[in-house]
């Protein structure tokens, strides 16, 4: 992006602190491409600093440094999307407005005795928003987003992979984020399934204490698919399971007319919604996102039934063919 453009979405996003560091990132992610790694480090120490200063004053959550030890686990996501981005059910978006209002009202709840809920398992099949949804909740709290990268947590080693979990959750204690593990069944695996050895039991029976004793400043998230998989005594450390399901006729519908909201369509693509239930959200932003690029390839000036019937082939043969080999390797 343009230097003169980055200004402007700087001066823009004053006095929005989450705005405010993305556009910082972007220009300290420019400088490093440029290999002005001297400014870029220095842009960084300012950001802090200036990140320390301004949640001091504010109430909100400063960036603690950050260590060395899980540094190669945890990656610092800058949340691109807001709540104009997602869909959620009735039901999740009760679910989570109360958890907003809780932990802008946490002093005030622990006074009376309470405990604050702030460790949430989201469970659902791919593509269904879980991670979208976390992205958002961070956003929406105005905490830093970090993501848990499990294939450095996960070690060869014998006894590390339980060590990485330590540093990782002592982390979150000290920095108040949304820490967020996805493909969460990977480290929390029953405990009884055949051919589990010692090792990875261990790894589990470390995992649950951390998770109990945990009272981490933002919020806790992990994600899985196969929520079948995970061991049973997982479920009542977390304080609230969140289910996302895939999406009803009713909810295929409104998400087509949020997906054409801002773009000119010569058909009504709400229309389509009955053909289209039983793609997860993952696959209708797909089927939208591919008719409006053969829009534009056509020359068009508006999206066509034509163009989108076009997409809607090309997604019922990626399907078709995914679900062949899941039928074959029986997944």
């Amino acid at each position: 992006m343009a230097r003169g453009e980055l200004v402007k979405k700087l001066l823009a996003s004053y006095g929005h602190e989450e705005e405010f560091r993305a556009v910082v990132e972007q220009i300290i992610s420019e400088e490093e491409k440029k290999n002005n790694r001297v400014l870029a480090s220095s842009l960084r120490k300012t950001l802090d600093n200036i990140g320390t200063a301004a949640r001091s004053a504010t109430g909100l959550s400063r960036l603690v440094p950050f260590p060395d030890e899980a540094n190669d686990f945890i990656q610092r996501m800058v949340p691109a999307h807001g709540p104009q981005d997602i869909l959620l059910s009735p039901e999740n978006t009760e679910l989570f407005l109360g958890l907003i209002r809780e932990f802008r009202q946490a002093d005030r709840i622990r006074r009376h005795g309470f405990p604050v809920r702030s460790k949430l398992l989201f469970c659902g099949p791919p593509g269904t928003g879980k991670t979208l949804c976390a992205e958002v909740f961070a956003n929406e709290l105005g905490l830093p987003f970090f993501h848990v990268r499990l294939d450095s947590l996960i070690s060869s080693y014998l006894g590390e992979t339980a060590t990485n979990i330590r540093k990782t959750f002592e982390f979150a204690r000290r920095q108040p984020c949304v820490l967020f593990f996805d493909e969460f069944d990977a480290i929390a695996r029953s405990r009884e399934e055949a051919g589990e050895h010692s090792e990875l039991r261990r790894v589990v029976n470390s995992l649950l204490i951390f998770i109990e004793q945990i009272q981490p400043g933002g919020f806790l998230i992990a994600a899985t698919n196969l929520d079948g998989h995970l061991d049973p005594a997982v479920w009542r450390r977390f304080d609230e399971i969140v289910w996302f399901d895939a999406p009803d006729a009713a909810m295929v519908r409104k998400y087509l007319v949020h997906a054409f909201r801002n773009v000119r369509a010569s058909f009504d693509p709400a229309g389509y919604a009955d053909q289209l239930l039983g793609y997860s959200y993952a696959d209708l932003e797909r089927v939208c996102v591919q008719a409006m690029k053969v829009s534009v390839l056509g020359g068009n000036k508006a999206v066509s039934d034509k163009d989108f019937r076009e997409a809607m082939r090309d997604a019922r043969r990626r399907l078709t063919r995914k679900q062949k080999l899941e039928a074959q390797t029986g997944e």
